[in-house]
């Protein structure tokens, strides 16, 4: 465990003029709140705090990170108030240790849904102030390093799969190179034990093989560089465990065919120099194809530059040369951290705003639902890049797979919504066209545009699917209430009632919706039936209509649920079949949706009593080989039925104003009721939808879509099968 005076001594000695008083009297508080308490290790919880506090010296953070990381677990374990962290150590230091504990209380759980609230919530906080992300991760770098002594091996590996998905590519994000290599390989320590002992084997060989060969490398390397003038510090570096697997997966090659095992970073003096150096290089040993990667001229997002290119370097070794300057490589090393790294009259630098996080942000604002949120962010921030331009010469960077929508969106979201086509280096190219490194991409838009939903197919940043789909939901919203209002408008009509938003304000909390237009909606997508509404608004109809023998919507739903759950034929909606044992469980088929009127047949099921098939239903074909279970039934024509049946129709309309109106207003005038209704796909011309119309019997149904096909506005309507 790191001492007092040792912390101290680390920060002094990257800032100088740091506040000694303040780290000591924050060690002495965070030791006392904590006490006697213990982690699983053993060893006493301050050690936590302060080995978080340690991993921060090394990043070179500033006071006021360090003094947070030894109080961030203050408050959630402690008896301490954020009042008194304020009082003690001012109001920046307290929003820091505040902004930690909500990120701890927020830990990913299993659960999905909360896991996807908690990582919404972790977005947020973090874009306050980037320093809670770093004693953040630091905080799940010590826990990885002490994993083993949790006991439970699904809590393990939980943590693990957790650091691997979030911390590790957010660490990455912000530029914490080494913390990130770290997380990833204690994560894959714990998911994949045996691979990672297998490489790890692996490069204990080529270790003891090769001997001196990454020393007889440097010196070689600085030799040459040396003849040519350039000044240059070498540093040989051997990959990870975790990164040499992941490229074997990536690439789908063996250990042996890897060309990058070593790496060489060269430490130059000047941007100038880093090309030369990458001059002589190339010009000294053969160079590998396609290992060339400029990030000086087009940075990675996280502000990381370098020259990177591969050769077959000293004694004919492939290996990868790093070039960078000083500068670069301190960014490269600490990242986000770098910016904080104290000038001489003791200043620290503005922290950077990172157009990744503000992109995350922006996926917050449109997603509709926390788990639509977090598959959108983990495609924002587990691509590849390609590096593509604006006609301007803007540099914009997106996921490998990237499309001109999602450059479009990447731009502007309302370039976005109005793109309708792309000229990728001068040509004209459809949407869907994969981007490559180093392409100009001129977005062509149109004011009478909107984003279609045949996009969401194809494109691949969080910021595209997610404005599409936050259309696509209005567009529905809209359909569903132009159809909900013509359903309701007729129902009240029929009553001799006039149909107004006011009307449903008293009845809005029976239904569960916040709003009248929220009703109109549900109803027209099919969760509610017009007269399920009139009756709630007018409750003396339903005693007139008890009265008439017609049977309500609700009870009808609830006879077929009944049925789905071993009710008697007898009990199925008034509905008697010939040839039912008596007393045998019934229910029909929802693949072909039999209506009276149609040949039937029935099949016996162990459990679940008989399933009612039309004759020609597909899904008979199962069933060739049992004879045994097929029934011989038929509709009992001599019975008087008041039933409600469902018949299922696929149509196709024409997208155009009041094409859904006219839909519902002739099912309507043939008696018809729609019940439930989907959108299956849908174009800039049509709407291709499934709905379930309620109706006496097959004569009715067919009288239906004989008036639907006389309509314009309907393309094309047929019974659905399957």
């Amino acid at each position: 465990m790191i001492r007092q005076f040792e912390l101290v001594e680390r920060v002094k000695a990257y800032d100088p003029g740091a506040d000694e008083d303040i780290i000591n009297r924050a060690y002495v508080y965070a030791m006392k709140m904590h006490g006697s308490q213990t982690r699983l290790s053993g060893d006493p919880y301050f050690s936590h705090p302060l080995e978080v506090a340690g991993i921060l010296t090394e990043y070179k953070v500033d006071v006021s990170s360090i003094v947070t990381a030894l109080l961030h677990d203050t408050i959630e374990d402690t008896e301490t108030t954020l009042d008194e962290v304020t009082s003690l150590f001012g109001k920046e230091v307290a929003q820091l240790v505040d902004g930690v504990t909500k990120l701890t209380r927020i830990e990913f759980q299993s659960d999905q849904a909360k896991q996807a609230e908690n990582f919404r919530k972790f977005i947020l906080a973090m874009s306050e102030d980037i320093r809670v992300l770093l004693v953040k991760l630091a905080d799940r770098l010590h826990n990885m390093r002490t994993l083993h002594f949790i006991e439970n091996p699904e809590k393990r590996r939980r943590i693990a799969v957790e650091t691997m998905d979030i911390y590790a590519p957010l660490a990455e994000r912000i530029g914490m190179q080494g913390m990130k290599q770290e997380l990833e390989d204690l994560a894959f320590g714990e998911l994949n034990p045996d691979a990672r002992k297998s490489i790890l084997k692996r490069l204990d060989f080529l270790r003891q093989k090769g001997g001196d060969l990454v020393p007889r490398i440097i010196t070689e390397l600085e030799k040459t560089l040396s003849d040519n003038g350039i000044n240059a510090t070498i540093t040989g570096r051997e990959k990870t465990p975790y990164s040499v697997w992941d490229k074997m997966q990536d690439k789908d090659v063996s250990f042996e065919q890897l060309s990058d095992i070593m790496a060489f970073r060269v430490i130059v003096d000047s941007t100038e120099d880093c090309y030369r150096t990458l001059g002589v290089a190339h010009g000294a040993y053969p160079v590998v194809p396609g290992r060339f990667k400029d990030y000086i001229s087009t940075p990675k997002p996280n502000g990381y530059q370098s020259l990177h290119t591969g050769v077959f370097g000293p004694e004919r070794q492939r290996i990868e040369m790093q070039i960078r300057t000083a500068e670069m490589h301190d960014v490269a090393e600490h990242g986000v951290a770098a910016h904080w790294n104290y000038k001489q009259d003791g200043e620290a630098k503005t922290a950077p705003q990172y157009r990744w996080l503000r992109e995350l942000l922006d996926i917050l604002e449109h997603a509709a639902e926390p788990e639509e949120f977090l598959e959108h962010t983990k495609l924002e921030m587990f691509k590849d890049q390609v590096f593509c331009f604006t006609p301007r010469g803007d540099l914009i960077n997106l996921p490998r797979g990237a499309t001109p929508v999602d450059f479009a969106y990447a731009v502007h979201s309302e370039v976005g919504d109005k793109c309708v086509g792309a000229k990728i280096n001068g040509r004209m190219m459809p949407l869907r066209s994969d981007l490559r490194n180093g392409d100009q991409v001129e977005i062509i838009t149109s004011k009478a545009q909107t984003p279609s939903p045949t996009w969401e197919s194809f494109a691949i940043t969080g910021k595209a699917r997610s404005r599409v789909r936050r259309y696509i939901r209005l567009q529905e919203r809209d359909e569903y209430i132009k159809l909900g209002r013509a359903i309701l408008e007729r129902a009240f009509q029929e009553e001799g009632y006039e149909f107004s938003n006011k009307s449903l304000s008293d009845v809005l909390t029976v239904f569960s919706q916040q709003s009248a237009e929220d009703l109109i909606a549900e109803v027209g997508a099919g969760q509610y039936a017009g007269r399920d509404v009139i009756e709630a608004v007018y409750p003396g109809i339903r005693k007139k209509r008890k009265d008439q023998k017609v049977v309500p919507l609700a009870q009808a739903r609830t006879r077929h649920a009944k049925s789905k759950t071993g009710a008697t034929d007898a009990d199925h909606n008034g509905v008697s079949i010939k040839g039912l044992i008596p007393g045998m469980a019934m229910h029909f088929a929802n693949c072909c949706h039999p209506l009276p009127g149609d040949r039937i047949v029935g099949i016996v099921t162990t459990g679940k009593g008989v399933t009612i098939h039309t004759i020609d239903c597909e899904t008979l074909e199962e069933f060739v080989d049992a004879p045994e279970r097929w029934l011989d039934v038929s509709w009992d024509i001599n019975k008087d039925d008041d039933a409600v049946h469902v018949g299922r129709i696929h149509i196709t309309v024409l997208n155009v104003p009041g094409s859904l109106g006219d839909l519902s207003s002739v099912i309507a005038n043939n008696d018809g009721n729609i019940s439930n209704l989907k959108i299956t796909d849908r174009s800039p011309q049509f709407f291709d939808m499934l709905i379930d119309i309620e109706v006496r019997d097959v004569k009715h149904l067919t009288a239906v879509i004989a008036a639907l096909r006389a309509d314009p506005a309907i393309n094309s309507v047929e019974r659905a099968r399957g």
